[in-house]
């Protein structure tokens, strides 16, 4: 009789699944404007998480963090209203 190991399915490191977005898809994932989103980042009560250069001229944020800072805006406008 022949047995068929099953090896347990391989965690991926978070590092290796990381997505990078470019202004365009910070742009989607938020509804601001590159104007905006630069004015963000300069907010030191809720800052915009900073990009990552990527290349000589180009950059991308993570998006784990521009969707953490999108929830904190909105736990806190949440807050702000319950109050």
């Amino acid at each position: 009789m022949q047995t068929t190991r099953q090896s347990a399915p391989a965690l991926t490191p978070p590092a290796l699944t990381m997505k990078l977005l470019r202004l365009h898809g910070v742009e989607e994932r938020t509804a601001l404007k590159k104007s905006a989103i630069y004015a963000a980042m300069a907010n030191k009560d809720d800052p915009f998480p900073a990009p990552v250069r990527i290349g000589a001229r180009a950059v991308a944020w993570h998006e784990s963090e521009v969707t953490a800072w999108i929830e904190s805006r909105a736990k806190t406008k949440s807050e702000g209203v319950e109050k």
